[in-house]
């Protein structure tokens, strides 16, 4: 981690130096030694890394070096932010001759720190010689030795009587080995460390099916570090072994263009199978293609990986099947464990006193088999009381750490953190930040990231979608999880695994990533960077806020007013995060924090922001969203480096209305400065007017806009506006009343536009919307059409979602003609109050996976053409007239059999007043698979 942080250091200096051309004199010099210094540093930077994490290395003096480094790192990037307050000080104006003191006084302080700094720089760097830490990776030797103590070897040894919970992966994997096509093929085990790949990997390749079926076969283990030669030279040993053929003369003398013609012509009339067991590099596929001939004998390659990346490399030359292995279910997982912990004993059954316990301990392990398995040997070697498994469980987060049974489970979950490039490791640190089993709304974390300095511009593409790949290679390299995902198949939520979480965390503590704050830990927080603060307890709240950390994320429900107010003028802090927090008010010094990047009071009972939010002159993102805040002040549009404004408020214990639902905040002449803009939703525009709508052409970055209470004679500048920003991917209109006419047919192009989202009456559809080819998204509300809207829509080409809703539509018939809407898999109609009737030819809707009706009084029976709708998964009817819901409830309904296919059916009934008030009813398919 010192190299990451060297790293981000060496970054800022850059920048500095690029960015500020009048630097003070002398201090230009000054920084150019200290970046040359850390360069020299740098080189090895990553052997010392790994030598001070290595717990085996029983000398204190590296892991104190890599400590300095780290600290002096954080001492550079602290005084860049002290000099950059005093050159860009947020206040100006102030000509007294005490503040020309206190400039003069600030200026000498910062000399005389970069003089300490270049100092404790030259220091470490004469003692980083006696440690020789090497610029190269280890020479092969040393790791050939240090496989003996891999603990991913055993693996590769397991009884078949171990195994649990692979039946169906195993017989699809045996399936894909045995048919298909005669060209070579790979079939890639993808998933987390201690999922099980290599277990079932090798439990395919060793059955007597798979055994006969092949001329020879071979078993590779790659990992982290190899040899390309390394390997031929293993397969011809394999190869020659199992088929008892004479190993090739001068084998091992021989270089790697002799060794892949033996190889070639080895296999060249043969069915082969080769096994690649934990790949972990993208060109693996390039260093290993030549030797595997083309020769259409149906030849298998098996690869095992945790990045989806290399068995997507391998596409380009094979064809190939990934199975992405899955967690274990909870039955498999309680078999597996009973089968570890009592193994010996009991007949492998747990005993009735001990069920309880171990259901909880189970649990904990979340599904990864490797986990259970040392979890489960651990508790073999325990007594087998109540007492002492009781003892046990509740301290595995230290036995984690101590307990040899267990070093193997952490050492394989350390080995895809030690594996990643230094700008993901901070990312996935984050992770440690939030709770155990916390669900990050992906937004909310890669704007984190941003504000923290983790993602770097490429020039090409905005941080955002820089930050995107960071978050998808982390998912690709198996290491976070996806929790949720939109109908577009993007991720909307992750976290990562808690046995993962629990790693992390002990990596958050040693290298000073982070500090929690809770009842048992101690006020001193050394130089740690961020706090991870318990609201519950109101110890943690009294404490002081050292003027070193740079962000502040606050969990439950606690006071937090004491705490804010300790919030310093020469704070450094880049993130605060207040989510969900007991929180009445915003500090009226909050514009004291300079450098704040990023600032989260979403779901707060805060009502006013306090007008110095305008001296945050670094601000990028203020959510606001579902707070009491109305009005922004003026101040808010002196903010020119704002990216993200959200902010809304949703009425959820109020009776649900149309209009009423989501209000947004009101905002002041001036907001044509915030050029930088992405996100702005919503705005209500019935204060400002026209003239405030015309000033948003300026804001011309905007990729998602949102305005609520728009009147009949906006529509025009609305639509002038629009235009402007070609970078929009999704506009959200809502009018001010239900009969207020919208004109929207002025807008001639929204070229990037994915998601239109229309609570207006527009008796006509727009011609424009039809021809925006990359529409995902359409959202249709009080429309008032008169011709029905899916001639208009139908030939959309990836168009996935289509909602319909109070009076989006004033005729009788919905017609779903065959080829329509290709891609649509979500459907939702409702309180569309003259349809009575809906009309889906074969051949409609053929991708449609979720379909609602919702409030329809005329609707009185379900459309036969549901019943050729093959990929429907789920059909939800909520408030329909009885004689539809008789019709279908049950299955003598006379319309029961159009239904009896689907999977999931839903009935509901709403008793009100909130929105989400009903009465569920479930009727499953008598088919579901």
């Amino acid at each position: 981690m010192a190299e990451t942080a060297v790293s981000f250091a060496l970054a800022e200096v850059f920048q500095f130096l690029k960015e500020e051309t009048h630097l003070l004199r002398g201090i230009h010099k000054d920084f150019s030694v200290i970046k040359d210094e850390l360069e020299s540093i740098q080189a090895f930077l990553k052997d010392a890394d790994k030598r001070a994490a290595d717990e085996a290395n029983t000398d204190d003096g590296i892991r104190t070096w890599v400590k300095q480094v780290r600290e002096a790192s954080f001492h550079i990037e602290d005084v860049i932010d002290e000099y950059l307050r005093l050159i860009h000080p947020p206040q100006l104006g102030c000509v007294s001759s005490t503040c020309k003191i206190t400039s003069l006084i600030s200026r000498h302080q910062i000399a005389t720190k970069i003089q300490d700094i270049k100092l404790s720089l030259s220091v470490i760097k004469e003692r980083s010689e006696r440690y020789k830490f090497q610029v190269s990776q280890e020479q092969g030797s040393s790791l050939e030795q240090s496989r003996w103590h891999d603990p991913r070897m055993r693996s590769l040894f397991i009884e078949e009587t171990e195994i649990v919970g692979f039946e169906f992966s195993r017989d699809e994997m045996v399936d894909w080995l045995l048919k298909g096509t005669k060209d070579p093929a790979v079939i890639s085990v993808v998933g987390m460390g201690g999922l099980g790949k290599t277990t079932l990997a090798k439990h395919v390749f060793d059955s007597e099916n798979v055994k006969s079926h092949f001329d020879c076969r071979a078993c590779i283990t790659v990992s982290q570090t190899y040899t390309v030669r390394g390997l031929f030279i293993d397969m011809i040993k394999q190869f020659s072994k199992e088929t008892k053929d004479p190993l090739p003369q001068m084998l091992h003398e021989m270089d790697e263009k002799s060794l892949i013609s033996e190889l070639r012509q080895y296999l060249e009339h043969k069915r082969y199978l080769i096994f690649f067991d934990d790949v972990w590099h993208e060109d693996f596929c390039d260093q290993v293609d030549f030797v595997m001939p083309k020769n259409n004998k149906s030849s298998r390659i098996i690869i095992t990986t945790r990045l989806m990346q290399v068995a997507e490399f391998f596409k380009k030359s094979f064809l190939v099947r990934v199975h992405n292995l899955q967690l274990l279910p909870p039955d498999k997982a309680w078999e597996l464990f009973c089968k570890k912990a009592f193994r010996y004993e009991l007949d492998g059954q747990c005993p009735a006193e001990l069920e309880g316990i171990s259901n909880e301990i189970v649990t904990k392990c979340k599904g990864l088999p490797l986990a259970i398995v040392a979890i489960g040997g651990l508790f073999s070697t325990k007594s087998k009381t109540v007492f002492e498994w009781r003892k046990v469980s509740q301290n595995l987060n230290l036995e984690l750490q101590r307990n040899a049974h267990l070093t193997s489970l952490t050492k394989i979950l350390s080995l895809s953190y030690d594996d990643l490039p230094y700008y993901l490791k901070p990312c996935i640190l984050y992770f440690g930040i939030y709770p155990e089993d916390y669900s990050i709304h992906h937004n909310k974390l890669t704007q984190q990231w941003i504000a923290e300095g983790f993602v770097k511009s490429d020039g090409r593409r905005t941080l955002e979608q820089t930050a995107d790949e960071y978050l998808s290679e982390l998912t690709y390299r198996s290491l976070v999880q996806v929790s949720t995902v939109s109908f577009e198949g993007k991720v909307k939520s992750c976290q990562v695994h808690d046995l993962l979480h629990e790693m992390i965390v002990r990596k958050v503590k040693d290298l000073s990533f982070c500090h929690f704050l809770q009842d048992d830990e101690l006020a001193t927080v050394g130089i740690s960077r961020r706090l991870s603060i318990d609201t519950s307890s109101n110890k943690v709240l009294k404490r002081n806020i050292n003027t070193h950390i740079r962000a502040i994320h606050a969990f439950g429900k606690g006071v937090i007013e004491p705490f804010m107010g300790q919030l310093s003028s020469k704070s450094r802090l880049k993130v605060l995060d207040l989510e969900g927090i007991s929180l009445k008010y915003a500090p009226s010094n909050l514009g004291n924090l300079f450098h704040l990047k990023y600032l989260n009071l979403r779901g707060t009972k805060v009502r006013v922001l306090p007008k110095s939010v305008g001296m945050l002159q670094n601000l990028e993102t203020l959510d606001i969203r579902d707070t009491l805040v109305h009005e922004l002040p003026s101040e808010i549009n002196k903010l020119k480096k704002l990216r993200h404004l959200l902010a809304f408020h949703r009425n959820y214990n109020a009776e649900y209305s149309i209009l009423g639902y989501t209000s947004g905040v009101v905002m002041k002449k001036g907001i044509k400065n915030l050029t930088s803009l992405q996100n702005l939703y919503y705005v209500e525009v019935d204060h400002g007017g026209i003239d405030l709508i015309q000033e948003m052409r300026f804001l011309r970055q905007l990729r998602k806009f949102g305005l609520r209470r728009v009147k009949r004679e906006y529509g025009k500048a609305i639509c002038g506006s629009v235009v402007e920003m070609k970078h929009l991917e999704s506009l959200n209109i809502t009018a001010i009343g239900e009969d207020e006419i919208i004109d929207l047919n002025s807008i001639s192009s929204i070229p990037q536009l994915r998601r239109l989202k229309l609570k207006l009456r527009l008796e006509k559809m727009p011609n424009w919307i039809s021809k925006h080819d990359y529409l995902v998204c359409i959202k249709l509300a009080l429309s008032n059409l008169k011709d029905d809207p899916l001639r208009s829509l139908e030939n959309l080409p990836n168009l996935m979602q289509l909602s319909m809703g109070e009076n989006a539509y004033d005729g009788e018939i919905l017609h779903f003609q065959s080829g329509g809407l290709p891609k649509l898999k979500k459907l939702e109609l409702r309180s569309l109050n003259r349809v009575n009737s809906i009309i889906i030819d074969r051949g409609a809707l053929l991708s449609l996976e979720h379909f609602s009706i919702t409030k329809m009084p005329h609707l009185k029976k379900v459309s036969p053409g549901i019943k050729a709708l093959d990929n429907l998964k789920v059909l939800d009817f909520r408030d329909m007239p009885t004689e539809f819901v008789e019709s279908i409830g049950s299955e003598n309904g006379q319309d029961h059999w159009i239904i009896n296919h689907i999977p999931l059916v839903i009935i509901r009934h709403w008793v009100g007043p909130k929105v989400n008030d009903f009465e569920v009813r479930t009727i499953h398919s008598s088919n579901k698979s």
